[in-house]
């Protein structure tokens, strides 16, 4: 028997397996890394795609009331004076007197430094976004900054897109897009990083019809994650106390996910109230009302924020999917991915390099690619192929071997349970297409035998 014996997930773990991979590498890796940025790999850019993708489907193009928008990471100083930042997005800053380490003192239990348990200085703000200039000259009059938040670029644009989209209340407005913050503290791998991405939300209502929306917003997010596959014992929701409230948020929910290093925050969403548009109205002079269609008066909506990270959900998505199990003495590792989120569909196998063998599994490949995202293995035997993709989560392998080139037939074998049906080549992507929207694995097209049941 096999020493090695079915554990649960840790992040070390996490990190080992996306970097062998190919979902996650560190940023600048030959050069050391730069600390908390991150590059998606072949595998991991797929997975992200498929997360994002998943995320417009449900907010924009399945709804009648969204519309979408891509702002510039570059705005006018003006847009951050406004919403607050240049003056209040801030981090309480300790340095250690004896290690020089700096930290946020937030995230200190004691006020002494974790690396060496030293004494640390009192707090000092920090402002978390990160500032550049416009042009040849560095000025003051040619600052901007790097977007912290996605949020603004839509505010600014509310009546850009009232009057093209010709939306009334409620609508909302989606965007994703990347964002920047020069955070004190980093860590838990793709958690907390200086460059991240966001899928953002600013649902526009009538004011009194508020907190109806915040419910519904609520209940359709944490919803979502479930939709695709996260485990309910693994999502929370918890509620912002009036003193963690951000100074312009009526009420606020975290949805949480219990990730390796604990309960953290996976979205957030907050009733911002009416503080952002009239924060702009007044800054820039211009109006950013909309017709009450009851009253036929002019009013400033309030506004419903469901605000994810883009990260956070593939972390949390790795984490839920990834399992340990023993199959004939020896160690499977797999990610149960939804197969909408799987980063690779089908992999195709042929059982040899022989010439022969290798001509039809290449047709094979070239029919299913236009169909589904598609990876050709030839390499090592097939049962160490099928453990690669079962790392990879790729929900289904066809293996090609001899015997197809009598019958013109071909094996797939699910990832889940390991059982195998036979089919005729001609019904592949069909029957595949079928598998992927659901269909229980033994629904066989004409022509179609089960193969192996249970276990390998």
């Amino acid at each position: 028997m096999t020493e090695n014996k079915p554990g649960k997930i840790t992040m070390e773990k996490l990190v080992s397996l996306c970097q062998r991979r190919g979902f996650i590498f560190p940023s600048s890796d030959i050069y050391g890394g730069l600390s908390a940025c991150w590059d998606y790999g072949p595998v991991g850019v797929e997975l992200k795609r498929n997360i994002r993708e998943a995320w417009w489907r449900a907010n924009v193009q399945e709804r009648d009331d969204m519309v979408g928008l891509d702002t510039s990471i570059l705005m006018n100083p003006k847009v951050w004076e406004a919403s607050g930042h240049v003056t209040q997005f801030s981090d309480p800053l300790v340095e250690c007197k004896s290690c020089h380490q700096r930290w946020r003192a937030d995230d200190l239990k004691e006020n002494k430094c974790p690396t060496c348990d030293g004494e640390v200085t009192e707090p000092q703000l920090f402002n978390l976004m990160f500032k550049t200039f416009m042009g040849p000259v560095e000025e003051a009059a040619n600052v901007v900054y790097l977007r912290p938040e996605t949020a603004q670029g839509i505010f600014v644009n509310f009546q850009n897109v009232l009057n093209t989209s010709r939306k009334r209340l409620p609508f909302g407005v989606a965007q994703i897009g990347k964002a920047f913050r020069n955070e004190i503290t980093t860590g838990n791998f793709i958690f907390r990083s200086r460059e991240f991405e966001q899928m953002e939300i600013e649902y526009f209502v009538k004011p009194g019809t508020d907190d109806k929306w915040f419910d519904y917003w609520v209940e359709e997010r944490l919803n979502w994650y479930m939709k695709l596959g996260i485990k309910k014992e693994n999502i929370r929701l918890r509620e912002h106390s009036k003193d963690e409230l951000a100074h312009y948020a009526k009420r606020c929910f975290d949805i949480d996910y219990n990730f390796p290093m604990g309960w953290s925050e996976l979205e957030g969403v907050a009733n911002r109230g009416d503080f952002d548009l009239k924060q702009h109205m007044e800054y820039s002079g211009k109006s950013l009302t909309c017709l009450d269609e009851e009253s036929k008066e002019h009013i400033v909506p309030y506004v419903i924020e469901p605000s994810a990270g883009v990260d956070r959900s593939v972390l949390a998505v790795l984490c839920d999917a990834y399992d340990e199990e023993i199959v004939n003495d020896e160690l499977r590792v797999l990610f149960h991915f939804h197969t909408d989120l799987a980063p690779i569909k089908v992999a195709v196998l042929p059982l040899s390099r022989k010439e022969n063998l290798s001509a039809v599994a290449k047709d094979v490949y070239a029919d299913l690619r236009p169909c589904f995202v598609t990876q050709y293995d030839d390499t090592q035997a097939i049962g160490r192929r099928y453990r690669r993709q079962d790392e990879l989560g790729t929900p289904y392998c066809v293996t090609v071997d001899f015997q197809s080139l009598e019958d013109n037939m071909a094996t797939i074998r699910e990832r889940d349970t390991m059982n195998q049906i036979r089919v005729p080549i001609a019904a592949l992507r069909d029957t595949l297409q079928a598998k992927l929207a659901g269909e229980d694995l033994f629904v066989l097209p004409e022509g179609g035998v089960i193969w192996k049941q249970g276990g390998e």
